[in-house]
């Protein structure tokens, strides 16, 4: 897949600006970024649902939107809301949608016996989808998405709504498919998950603004990132908020994570930054998470859009 200015415009507000995406075949490809980030609406274009105000799609050697239809026969696509039809068994769900793909009837009935086999629910096939529990209605609905055995697949936040067994689960069969050669590209907010992914894209208010391996991403940061255990947590980070050589600071439990502005700070460094508020006080090195890496990139950007013309 390759995307170049990749831009939406509902109105005055720029939905996604000036995107660029490079996915390689057989990758997991996290989309990573707070709601309203411009995730569900990149997506939408790629898929050619939606068409791009500016900007150049290339997916699967095809021109989108003007290739789209296509495209489906070729993609996947799970939304973040159970799209299937609640009244509907789980096999009967499943035989409509390889029906939609223009599977034949024995390509349909081989094909639902793989997937309910596959996805753990051959002992739910009469059950009605709407009955289902969110981890269960989440293995049928990517079952529909590869149906047809798309050769990419779009997931829209997938595991918003279910339990952390479930969502373990499901990324051992986003790998499955990927190791067999599917391209998959996701949607999360969720940072572990975004961990898993061969390579991620960190969207802030519809921009890019940062993307590479998630070791690519956080070995960039090391030397800045610390935690601080104090006997009085609050009163340390009140002491290292707006230290200009301070970039954030986040309370987990007793203890303070702190990302610096530059790296080669040393522990000295950070004490005198906090004004020797706690005497007491623990300081170590740590190193970089994905957390602190979107952190990094979206304080970049809000400076840079801050600057005056």
């Amino acid at each position: 897949m390759h995307v170049r200015g990749l831009t939406k415009r509902f109105g005055a507000l720029v939905a996604v600006n000036g995107v660029n995406l490079e996915v390689p075949r057989a990758c997991v490809y996290g989309f990573l970024g707070p709601n309203g980030s411009g995730k569900s609406t990149t997506i939408r274009m790629l898929c050619g649902l939606l068409t791009p105000s500016e900007g150049d799609i290339e997916v699967l050697g095809l021109r989108v939107p003007e290739q789209a239809e296509a495209l489906k026969r070729r993609i996947g696509y799970m939304t973040q809301k159970f799209s299937l039809f609640d009244d509907l068994s789980v096999r009967q769900n499943l035989e409509f949608l390889a029906t939609v793909q223009g599977l034949s009837r024995q390509d349909t009935r081989t094909r639902v016996d793989e997937l309910l086999k596959r996805y753990h629910l051959d002992d739910r096939q009469e059950q009605l989808a709407g009955t289902m529990s969110g981890g269960q209605k989440q293995r049928l609905a990517l079952a529909g998405a590869i149906v047809h055995k798309p050769e990419l697949l779009f997931l829209d936040e997938p595991t918003s709504a279910v339990d952390p067994e479930s969502r373990r689960d499901f990324w051992e069969k986003l790998f499955e498919l990927a190791d067999a050669g599917t391209t998959i590209l996701v949607s999360t907010h969720y940072m572990d998950e975004a961990e898993r992914c061969h390579r991620l894209a960190f969207l802030d208010s519809g921009n890019l603004v940062a993307d590479g391996t998630p070791k690519e991403l956080t070995d960039k940061l090391r030397g800045r990132t610390f935690v601080i255990r104090a006997q009085s947590p609050r009163q340390a980070k009140q002491a290292l908020d707006g230290h200009p050589d301070v970039l954030s600071v986040a309370q987990i439990g007793n203890e303070l994570r702190v990302l610096m502005r530059k790296d080669k700070v040393t522990v000295d460094d950070l004490r005198n930054a906090a004004g020797h508020a706690d005497d007491a006080m623990e300081i170590e090195s740590v190193s970089p998470n994905l957390e602190d890496v979107f952190v990094v990139a979206t304080r970049k950007h809000a400076q840079r859009e801050e600057q005056p013309a």
